[in-house]
């Protein structure tokens, strides 16, 4: 008797494998028709589960439920503080400047005794936050740095990671963890968005460009950031730090005449 099995994945349903078993059975003489007996041929199919079916989403999941909880956990401390002290401060228990002192004191200290509980997965997006507000503090809307700046980290940078990550397979020679697609999309759609990003700024008012001038000076910038992104120093400074202070730098000696 020729038995035929065929292995169908149960996540990608599609076929994977198929084999044939032969099993020799003596031909029976008589056949009898009665109900089904215990005695039965019995396959256990293993497979391993494809990791990026199980454990990459088990741990993205446990990484995002811990800081959504760390976060959770230092707002609440936070409105506690504060509301402690204003309720001590309406019963007249203690001053007002003394309040504000002690939320002063208190604040920033419990803040900071909060960071191991966070992972490390949350310093990129601090990093990333703090370089929006200091370009915003800095150059605001009436300084092209400020714009290219935050363009080549949240454009270039951005688009540079997903297309490296689908399309890197050549590496760039001296970062084995860059790529050429990487690096190419970093200088592309910096290029593009700033460009952008500048003329709507000057659409509106804010300055006013020599485009033939910016084009070259805009370039420029963005390879000088491609550059500074591709090298193997993701270790001791984060892209998101690296990145738009070598933009800041290019672009305000640029544009600061």
């Amino acid at each position: 008797m020729s038995l035929s099995i065929t292995f169908i994945h149960p996540i990608l349903s599609r076929h994977v494998h198929s084999t044939a078993l032969s099993l020799s059975y003596p031909r029976p003489r008589f056949f009898f028709l009665s109900p089904p007996t215990t005695n039965q041929l019995r396959f256990h199919i293993l497979y391993p589960v494809p990791r990026r079916a199980t454990e990459f989403p088990v741990a993205a999941t446990a990484s995002l439920f811990q800081d959504t909880t760390a976060s959770a956990s230092v707002l609440a401390g936070a409105y506690v503080l504060v509301s402690t002290f204003d309720t001590l401060t309406q019963k007249q228990l203690i001053q007002q400047s003394l309040s504000r002192k002690l939320v002063h004191i208190l604040s920033g200290l419990l803040f900071a005794l909060s960071w191991p509980i966070f992972r490390e997965l949350l310093r990129g997006p601090l990093y990333y936050v703090l370089i929006l507000i200091l370009c915003a503090l800095v150059f605001w809307r009436e300084s092209p740095t400020g714009v290219i700046s935050l363009a080549m980290m949240c454009g270039g940078d951005g688009v540079a990671d997903i297309m490296g990550r689908k399309f890197g397979s050549s590496k760039l020679p001296y970062n084995q963890s860059k790529s050429w697609a990487g690096s190419i999309s970093m200088f592309v759609f910096g290029f593009f968005i700033s460009m952008g990003m500048l003329y709507y700024f000057s659409v509106l008012g804010y300055f006013r460009l020599d485009w033939g001038w910016t084009i070259h000076r805009v370039a420029l910038i963005s390879l000088m950031a491609t550059v500074v992104e591709s090298l193997p120093i993701t270790k001791l400074v984060d892209d998101n730090i690296s990145v738009p202070l070598a933009t800041m730098v290019a672009a305000y000696l640029s544009f600061r005449s």
